[in-house]
């Protein structure tokens, strides 16, 4: 995951070389707008990298045309806002890759403030996955080098949560 700016200044043909060399699969860039992941889409496709394709819950009428090019997996934002964790999740996941599924049998993962084993199982229970970030670098922070074994146990209590859906 990164953002637009240091991949447009790193220079795109260059960044997605860099990613092919390193085995990278996939690239989230959160704050690239639908309309214009084309200028990046493509180095990213001549790499072979799939730059996964973000919907928010205000996305409604755009759904069907995002999912429709998806690649790798669709990104499902959880709720309105910035990434990082959140007490409760109150939004209408379900309907959302209802709606998507109606168009594409690509995996979608739902993110944004998924912290706890409970919200986990939640989102995996309406989607294909949940994804945790926030919370992870909020325990690399905290712990520093000596974070490993907190980082172990709170992915394996995340994990089994999705396993449970």
């Amino acid at each position: 995951m990164t953002y637009a700016n240091p991949v447009f200044h790193y220079g795109y043909d260059r960044f997605f070389a860099k990613c092919r060399e390193l085995g990278v699969d996939v690239v989230i860039v959160p704050d690239l707008p639908y309309e214009e992941k084309a200028e990046m889409e493509g180095p990213a496709d001549a790499c072979d990298v799939a730059l996964i394709s973000l919907i928010a819950p205000t996305s409604q009428e755009r759904i069907r045309r995002i999912a429709g090019e998806a690649k790798g997996f669709i990104y499902v934002v959880s709720s309105m806002g910035v990434t990082g964790v959140r007490g409760e999740i109150n939004t209408d996941l379900g309907a959302i890759v209802e709606e998507i599924r109606k168009v594409t049998d690509i995996p979608c993962a739902i993110g944004f403030g998924i912290s706890t084993p409970e919200q986990a199982l939640s989102m995996a229970a309406v989607s294909d996955g949940a994804i945790v970030g926030s919370a992870i670098v909020r325990i690399i922070a905290r712990d520093g080098e000596l974070a490993a074994p907190a980082l172990y146990e709170y992915v394996r209590s995340m994990k089994e949560a999705v396993l449970k859906a």
